[in-house]
């Protein structure tokens, strides 16, 4: 029995991990869907960076596993990724969802153009609010899945997206599973694909958009089951 504790990106809560929760349960696992502070259930509260990486690291703690699968999507991969290693031994296994990987020193925000996203926080009082039905168009979605995403996303913190990652060792170094979901983009980044390099990490793929825990749940349970072997 392996232990998940699943993390969503932006705009998203617990909620969107409800297929593959249900999945990982029926297959005997422990699932252990989370909100981030200042979204969903929690909304409204303002977070930093450093917040989210907390709120990781308290539910690993709270649970207490022998070994965990930390399981970040999008931006959550930036807490996940250095919460991964501040919770020592806990650690089975990091599994980045087409997400991003924490740098130290950079936000989430860091190495693509932000204006539109940076203007867009200090308009909503610090949030960054959710997209539009219309953007999650060509990610394999079907209209009731972007409705569901639409109507039950909650407006970011956007403190958490300018703050810079706090890392001491390098991503490479930890056990690693890296999602790329192909209708995002065929390829890793630069970033991702020289960290594939490592002994350490290993690569899937899906082919679907950038939210597959709603386009592909089962075969998303699928990778999550293979990489915790």
């Amino acid at each position: 029995m392996t232990h998940f504790v699943l993390v969503a990106g932006a705009w998203l809560g617990a909620w969107a991990w409800d297929e593959v929760a249900a999945g990982l349960r029926s297959a005997g696992d422990e699932a252990h869907p989370l909100t981030l502070t200042g979204l969903a259930e929690k909304r409204g509260r303002a977070a930093g960076l450093q917040t989210h990486v907390q709120d990781v690291v308290d539910e690993v703690e709270r649970l207490d596993p022998h070994e965990v699968v930390l399981v970040g999507h999008s931006y959550a991969g930036i807490p996940v990724g250095q919460a991964a290693e501040r919770i020592g031994g806990r650690l089975g296994r990091v599994v980045y969802v087409d997400a991003s990987v924490p740098r130290d020193g950079a936000c989430f925000l860091s190495g693509w153009p932000s204006d539109q996203v940076r203007r867009s926080i200090a308009r909503n009082d610090g949030f960054w609010p959710p997209l539009d039905a219309a953007e999650f168009a060509g990610q394999g979605l079907t209209d009731e899945q972007i409705a569901r995403i639409v109507s039950a996303g909650t407006p970011h913190p956007g403190a958490s997206l300018t703050e810079p990652a706090r890392l001491t060792h390098s991503p490479a170094e930890l056990p690693t599973t890296y999602v790329k979901c192909l209708l995002d983009g065929p390829e890793p980044s630069a970033e991702v694909a020289a960290l594939l390099t490592s002994e350490r990490w290993r690569p899937a793929e899906l082919d679907t958009g950038h939210w597959p825990m709603f386009s592909q749940p089962r075969e998303l349970v699928r990778i999550l089951r293979e990489s915790a072997v």
